[in-house]
């Protein structure tokens, strides 16, 4: 998309009918990423599979997430804004109908592969658009309404899923999106604008090979680590890295002669880099302890699936409803103020995790999980607007694409740290002949302090960034537009 400002800009102070509409789309399709968690155990008996089979449900979801995100920079840039929404829900649509009456296992499976591929072109979309039609001066405020699609949405997945489930069967969990889902498509084709115009350009085939097996092998790889055959998980990351180095050869040489799919220039831009960097560990962060404490809270206090929601859920709506005050702070005052505290607050947060035990007061456990997210929202929103605003407008869909696919392998590398840590430290233990729950409970302690660690890392990142986008967008738009893209 062209950075053609749209009419439908912030006049008045008012968010923009096209963003209002694709933050509604974006939080009903990422709500969806995270819903079937607490009916594994269901599809176990009802389709006649193994749990680790079942895990599938999620994971083919993340798996083409990162497969796809990729290609959507280049595909945002081809097609109306429209045309991007109406095939995203459209296919979005195909996927829940599909999953809600599928006979098998594998039928199901195909059905998430689509959701998935509909839920992958959302938040490029909403990102892009956003950075073309709100004024510099309102991005905060705006960015802070996807903040409350982006981290309310996971945060309710399973709470909603657990209330569905003590009342019927896991078909439901895609019957009820399903209406939800029409009438958010048919209320956003009804009031939708096209932003900018659509570029020409042919889409090169071998980089969305390289990028599907590349992204999609690394995380697939990352999500068997702890499973019991490490060194095959290993051999499957090794070869996705492989394969996105040479994804990455291949979109610089394209840079050169033609579009790349996935413009790596982006990257030239420092305060975007370092944005970046500080979103992908702060994510990292975030899904290990999204992994880990319902296992503790599970496995360990003896919770059920609904009440370890109900413990997590304040936390996630917390984050949520901050969104929008931060983001109007940002407009403000600017994002270290935010970033650097938020980021103090995250590294606090898990160290505080690691005094977990069989007796700490579930007041303390609600306390931590509500200064993690709500350290989260401080950082997220000024992240978020101050490396997406630092790009060139027309770098504006790559960016987005970049952090998104990310995202993903952010969040199948902190799952797959926080469990290796924690199965390696619990093995150990209990070979050495302590009981399997303290090692267990061991084993968990130091994987919220290798988080707390990594954390450090958002810290360095929070107190090198700018207050403000635009200086470092001046300092460094000629880094990426050089030569312009075709």
């Amino acid at each position: 998309m062209h950075a053609e400002v749209s009419t439908q800009s912030t006049a008045g102070g008012r968010t923009p009918t096209v963003i209002r509409v694709l933050v509604l789309a974006t939080f009903v399709v990422i709500l969806n990423e995270t819903i079937m968690i607490n009916a594994i155990p269901r599809l176990m008996t009802d389709l006649h599979v193994g749990e680790r089979s079942a895990q599938w449900v999620s994971t083919a979801f993340m798996l083409t997430m990162a497969a796809v995100i990729p290609t959507t920079g280049w595909f945002l840039q081809r097609v109306t804004t429209r045309r991007a929404y109406s095939l995203a829900m459209g296919i979005f649509l195909v996927g829940t109908a599909l999953s809600s009456v599928a006979p098998t296992f594998s039928v199901l499976l195909l059905g998430r592969v689509i959701q998935a591929c509909g839920t992958a072109v959302m938040m490029p979309l909403l990102m892009t658009t956003l950075m073309t039609v709100v004024p510099e001066q309102d991005r905060g405020r705006v960015m802070g309404n996807v903040t409350l699609a982006i981290s309310v949405a996971p945060a309710m997945g399973p709470v909603i899923s657990g209330l569905v489930l003590q009342i019927g069967s896991w078909r439901w969990l895609f019957v009820l999106v399903l209406p939800i889902a029409a009438g958010v498509t048919w209320f956003g084709l009804r009031h939708l604008e096209n932003v900018g115009e659509p570029q020409s350009g042919a889409i090169d085939g071998y980089s969305v090979g390289f990028a599907a097996l590349g992204f999609g092998g690394l995380v697939y790889g990352l999500s068997k680590i702890g499973g019991g055959n490490d060194a095959e998980a290993i051999g499957i990351v090794a070869a996705g890295a492989v394969l996105i180095a040479v994804f990455a050869a291949r979109q610089i040489r394209l840079q050169r002669t033609g579009s790349p799919l996935l413009d790596l220039r982006v990257l030239l831009i420092g305060t975007y880099t370092k944005a970046l960097v500080l979103m992908a560990v702060a994510f990292l962060a975030m899904l290990g302890s999204m992994m880990l404490l319902p296992l503790y809270l599970q496995n360990l206090r003896g919770l059920s699936a609904l009440e370890t929601g109900l413990l997590v859920m304040p936390g996630g709506l917390a984050m949520g409803l901050l969104g929008p005050t931060i983001g109007k702070l940002f407009d403000r005052f600017g994002g270290r103020w935010l970033v650097i505290p938020g980021s103090i607050g995250i590294t606090a947060a898990l160290a505080g995790f690691t005094q977990i035990s069989l007796h700490m007061p579930y007041w303390q456990l609600l306390a931590l999980h509500i200064l993690l997210m709500v350290s989260l929202a401080a950082t997220f929103t000024p992240v978020f607007t101050l490396g997406l605003g630092a790009l060139p407008p027309h770098l504006y869909s790559h960016g987005s694409s970049m952090l998104g696919t990310l995202q993903q392998v952010s969040a199948a590398f902190g799952t797959a740290l926080v469990i290796t840590v924690m199965t390696t430290r619990a093995t150990s233990l209990v070979n050495s002949g302590h009981d399997p729950i303290s090692a267990h409970l061991d084993g968990m302690r130091l994987a919220f302090a290798v988080s707390a660690v990594l954390a450090l890392v958002v810290i360095v990142m929070a107190i090198l960034l700018p207050s403000r986008a635009a200086a470092s967008a001046h300092t460094d738009e000629h880094a990426a537009t050089e030569p312009a893209l075709s």
